[in-house]
């Protein structure tokens, strides 16, 4: 997925909310038919027969109803697997009720996709020529960088999703980029995630959380200060700031994946990360704690080393997390004593210590 920045006119721009608002509505529209009609079963084929012919009569191009009826039937289908896997809580649980109980809503700024029947590009004048509720647009400037630019040139397949962020217009385009096969790693670079360290590779790489943590103290302060206020202003500004952080702990941790991979990628080893999954639910922290917890980025950063690794063909694996803190990475030895880190920032292998002083 590649995100260009479109730079349209002040009517261009006039265009393509309209568009969205308009698409949006219908979206909801088609939402409540098909909750009615067929409750969380909503599915194209069924959604189609029962919405298509009025989505044509407001306006709407043939493409631009297909996408509508498939985003609501695909939100549907993501709803049902949420249900099914138990994210929404156990049956009568509050959630899932209401969950189960109301047809899913669209924002009317929510992104709405684009075929190339709906959305043309130009990339030698850096241009789209993009349909929407009040005709074609053509030669609306996009900006990408260079690296940006050539991945869409050879790689750019299928739709793209026009996004309203912020008061600027986006669009995300979907690439196809094709993977290396995975070469047979000759060992193994354990990655530990910690939060006051964010990783630590056996390496002895230690990628330390300090400087995010002081970051998102700061922005808990300053939020605090905020929420006094109780204005609405100062609700959209919390929203901002909300963003802001969040975009701040992805770029930490795409820069921390990034040498992580590179590093398993030169010296021809796999990358093995502890399996995390439920570890919040199973921890107990203090009440001053919950916070740090909550927002620890564990799953993010495994997701960007899992997609970075793929594309250069670096195996990556989940280990059983267990004693992986006081295990000695040398090979041959595994010793998993709790004596070896006896704390928090220091490990020593008490069977190394007894062949040294032998």
């Amino acid at each position: 997925m590649v995100q260009v920045k479109l730079i349209p006119t002040p009517g261009q721009a006039s265009a393509l909310e309209a568009t969205l608002r308009t698409v949006n509505r219908a979206a909801n529209d088609v939402s409540r038919t098909g909750f009615e009609r067929c409750g969380l079963r909503g599915e194209v084929k069924r959604l189609r027969s029962e919405c298509y012919a009025e989505l044509k009569g407001r306006g709407l191009g043939a493409q631009a109803a297909q996408h509508v009826i498939k985003r609501v039937a695909d939100a549907y289908a993501t709803l049902r697997g949420n249900i099914h896997r138990g994210n929404l809580g156990r049956p009568g649980s509050k959630r899932r009720v209401k969950a189960e109980s109301e047809p899913i809503e669209f924002r009317l700024d929510a992104a709405h996709t684009f075929d190339d029947r709906c959305l043309s590009w130009n990339y030698a004048q850096r241009t789209v020529s993009i349909w929407t509720m009040h005709g074609r647009l053509k030669n609306v400037t996009f900006a990408a960088s260079p690296s940006d630019l050539r991945t869409l040139v050879e790689h750019r397949r299928g739709e793209s999703d026009l996004v309203f962020r912020d008061g600027k217009w986006f669009l995300l385009a979907v690439c196809d980029i094709p993977e290396q096969p995975e070469f047979e790693p000759r060992d193994w670079v354990g990655v530990d995630r910690g939060i006051n360290n964010l990783a630590t590779t056996s390496d002895a790489t230690n990628y330390s959380g300090r400087g995010l943590n002081r970051y998102r103290r700061w922005h808990a302060r300053k939020k605090a200060e905020i929420q006094a206020k109780r204005t609405r202003s100062a609700a959209r500004l919390l929203k901002k700031r909300a963003k802001r952080e969040s975009r701040h702990a992805a770029h930490i941790n795409h820069s921390i994946a990034k040498d992580v991979v590179a590093v398993a990628q030169r010296t021809e080893r796999g990358i093995a990360l502890e399996d995390l999954k439920g570890i919040r639910e199973r921890v107990t922290v203090r009440r001053d704690q919950r916070a740090t917890l909550s927002s620890w980025p564990f799953h993010q950063l495994g997701t960007f080393i899992a997609y970075k690794a793929q594309r250069v063909g670096v195996p990556v694996i989940e280990v059983d997390a267990a004693y992986t803190s006081q295990r000695c990475p040398l090979r041959g030895c595994g010793d998993t004593e709790r004596a070896n880190r006896p704390t928090r920032d220091f490990s020593s292998c008490r069977r190394v210590r007894s062949r040294w002083t032998s």
